[in-house]
């Protein structure tokens, strides 16, 4: 049987103690606890030596119970100056008592009965009893267990509990209880007789040096083996939250097949981009605050060039030059300044038409979006949005279908996908998209469509602009293997750790 240096070394020590505590053992071998630890490891999966370890429940003293330790507990020293003047103000406690610890005192001088309170001239004022010149010199309980815990620094709970009850000492907070291992080793038939048949103890190194060569040395030690199978500590280098990795390679994913990232100064967005130059209503129930958030203070933003802004209100009113009739309302510009946290991210779409594109051209956004929600493991109130458009002369809803199904298949990973109809007023025709999760069954995440002309000429587009609205989080579920949408923005180290790499 090979052994090393210090398992050795253990097992002699151990055939003279037979039985010891683990702390002994690691004086009488004179190496470090790590080492002796793991000997006895090694030398208990080799039938040689014993670990026994027991836990019991302690309780320790606290820095605050140092302190009472010195100048007593509040209540000791209140009792202290009452019975020294016989009567005394709360102005005369505070010689003595901090201002935590005074809140607390009167309530404590009244149950234990060592003051009688009354008011006099508006004051309060704390008259010493009989009973609190007799407490003076009286130890109780809990004045037993500080001393305790002052002599010896930590005692067994059970000790502490046959005084008083454990949860009186924590709620003053002199003593806080912990677990504490015992650990004993002792030595087997099997080991005994090795150690009795004789162990030869030989200088054990790791590294043949060329002085261990020269002198001749290397004979008269032992080479350390290394088994190079033992378990060792799991390491877990820095990385990326798995979600934000997961949104960078979409993003980077997107850019390789030529899409421009779409810019958005800030999360505050007017009703006009977020809604009316998307042609929704003013009277839509979308726009209602059951389903958006809106901003107190400052409650209106500014609205852009009065030539676009005045096309948007024709094409809201009358459909402009689009052919159609537009919705028949009265628009109402101060409704359109209001402010918001931006409901989706088809807003930057709309920002984006109005400033101009390239014809053809392709752009994406990943933004922050807030929308008022249950949470739940499927809905957020706060999430990412990846938005996006492709502009051209010869596009079709069939190529909006394809991009769509390419996104959740090759991207996100989605097994299954299926498509259904839908309406939005900005997109005609319209169409919903959901994905198919092992846990959850159907899970929709993006709605699509074409951009309706009443939307886009009075942008200044004349052509064809198909266009999607994905909810990334449900996308990145299905990537990263979880069946809760919280769990993207947990701080549960364990799933951070060990959340699977994608791509």
């Amino acid at each position: 049987m090979e052994l090393s240096y210090q398992e050795k070394l253990t097992l002699i020590k151990l055939k003279d103690l037979k039985k010891v505590k683990f702390e002994d053992l690691v004086k009488e071998t004179n190496l470090d606890q790590v080492a002796v630890m793991r000997a006895i490891l090694w030398l208990q999966s080799k039938g040689l030596a014993r670990l026994h370890e027991r836990q019991k429940k302690i309780v320790r003293i606290t820095e605050l119970g140092r302190k009472y330790g010195q100048i007593g507990l509040p209540e000791k020293r209140a009792l202290k100056l009452l019975v020294e003047r016989g009567k005394i103000t709360l102005d005369d406690l505070k010689d003595v008592l901090s201002e935590d610890e005074l809140r607390p005192i009167i309530g404590i001088l009244r149950k234990e009965g060592w003051a009688n309170i009354k008011k006099e001239e508006g004051a309060l004022v704390l008259e010493a009893t009989d009973k609190a010149k007799e407490a003076l010199s009286k130890e109780r309980p809990i004045d037993v267990v500080l001393k305790l815990l002052v002599e010896k620094g930590e005692v067994e709970a059970r000790n502490i509990e046959r005084i008083i009850p454990l949860k009186d000492v924590k709620s003053r907070k002199i003593g806080e209880e912990d677990i504490k291992s015992e650990r004993e080793v002792e030595i087997t038939e099997e080991g005994l007789k090795l150690v009795e048949m004789g162990l030869e103890l030989k200088k054990e190194v790791s590294i043949l040096t060329p002085e261990l060569i020269k002198s001749g040395e290397w004979r008269n030690v032992e080479f350390k083996r290394f088994n190079i199978q033992a378990p060792v500590k799991r390491v877990y280098p820095g990385k990326k939250q798995p979600y934000r990795a997961f949104l960078d390679k979409i993003r980077r994913k997107l850019i390789e097949m030529g899409f421009i990232e779409m810019s958005a100064e800030s999360l505050i967005e007017t009703q006009f981009w977020n809604f009316d130059a998307l042609f929704q209503p003013q009277n839509h129930p979308a726009r209602d605050w059951t389903d958006t958030y809106q901003l107190k203070y400052p409650k209106h933003g500014y609205l852009p060039s009065e030539e676009l802004v005045e096309r948007v209100k024709a094409s809201h009113e009358y459909g402009w030059t689009t052919g159609s009739r537009g919705w028949g309302y009265k628009w109402d510009p101060r409704t359109a300044m209001l402010l918001m946290p931006r409901a989706h991210a088809t807003a930057l779409s709309a920002r984006q038409l109005g400033k101009g594109v390239q014809i053809p051209g392709k752009y994406f956004a990943i933004q922050r979006v807030f929308r008022p929600d249950v949470l739940d493991r499927t809905h957020l109130i706060e999430f990412n949005q990846v938005d996006g458009f492709v502009v051209g002369e010869d596009l079709t809803f069939k190529h909006l279908l394809g991009i769509l199904k390419r996104f959740a298949v090759e991207i996100a990973g989605a097994k299954k996908v299926k498509f259904l109809p839908d309406y939005y007023p900005f997109t005609e025709p319209s169409v919903q998209m959901s994905a198919y999760h092992e846990e959850l069954g159907w899970v929709e995440f993006g709605g699509a469509g074409i951009f309706r002309e009443e939307m886009t000429k009075p942008l200044g587009i004349d052509a064809p602009v198909i266009a999607w609205g994905i909810g990334i989080d449900r996308l990145a579920m299905f990537k990263l293997g979880i069946d809760d949408i919280r769990y993207l923005f947990s701080y549960d180290l364990k799933w951070l750790r060990e959340a699977k790499l994608v791509w």
